[in-house]
């Protein structure tokens, strides 16, 4: 099943790093994410060992599976394919999208990253699924992120692909709402929801503003 026939699982996607989540375990941050409405669980430990992310991996994909979350594992495109996750997502620095295709054929969902509208437009023309674009704000999550580039790379985004794109970098609940506004159809956070003291209550909000904001943008469309 294609990625834009999954859409309706909603516009949270929660990405993990457990150094935010307080020594809370693995499993409990999951099913709290989902419970709060999270339709999307990244799992992204880059300073873990491939031996560590696997067996999380397992508990992760046993969770979503049950619970009906997509599953998406980040970078690595055989751990997606051992873990037997709904997809992969890859940065513009992994492994190139034409040669992960070649790999996973449709079997998996792959989402890539963009930080310019040319980089958007070439990963679909290449075959995307979905984009994650940003940094949208400042953000202290990810140490090598590279300087935001604010609400407007989204409407350029938007405007030159067809695809769904998420808003990654620096989005809480007081901005989200923006994130929306502007061009995306969802907000991929980590520390807003993992580090929040009640995750399933943190994503549960940003759900709910979310779903909020389209809902007013279509009926804005619909009364144009």
């Amino acid at each position: 099943m294609k990625y834009a026939e999954k859409t309706a699982r909603g516009g949270l996607y929660v990405v993990t790093g457990m150094e935010f989540s307080g020594g809370r375990a693995y499993r409990d941050v999951i099913n709290a994410c989902i419970e709060g409405g999270a339709g999307i669980i990244q799992l992204r430990e880059k300073n873990w060992p491939v031996s560590r992310v696997f067996e999380i991996g397992r508990e992760v994909r046993e969770i979503t599976r049950k619970r009906g979350a997509l599953f998406i594992v980040n970078d690595r495109v055989d751990l997606a394919l051992a873990l037997e996750a709904d997809g992969v997502h890859v940065g513009q620095e992994d492994l190139p999208l034409q040669a992960v295709r070649r790999l996973v054929g449709s079997k998996l969902i792959v989402g890539v990253s963009a930080g310019t509208p040319e980089q958007a437009l070439e990963a679909e023309r290449n075959g995307a699924d979905y984009i994650g674009v940003g940094p949208v704000f400042p953000t202290e999550t990810k140490k090598d992120a590279r300087p935001p580039r604010g609400l407007e790379i989204l409407g350029q985004v938007r405007q030159a692909v067809s695809l769904p794109i998420y808003g990654i970098g620096g989005i809480k609940l007081h901005n989200v709402a923006s994130v929306i506004r502007a061009g995306a159809d969802g907000a991929a956070v980590v520390s807003a929801v993992v580090g929040a003291a009640d995750i399933a209550g943190a994503a549960r909000d940003l759900v709910t503003e979310i779903d909020r904001v389209k809902k007013s943008n279509h009926q804005t469309a619909n009364h144009t």
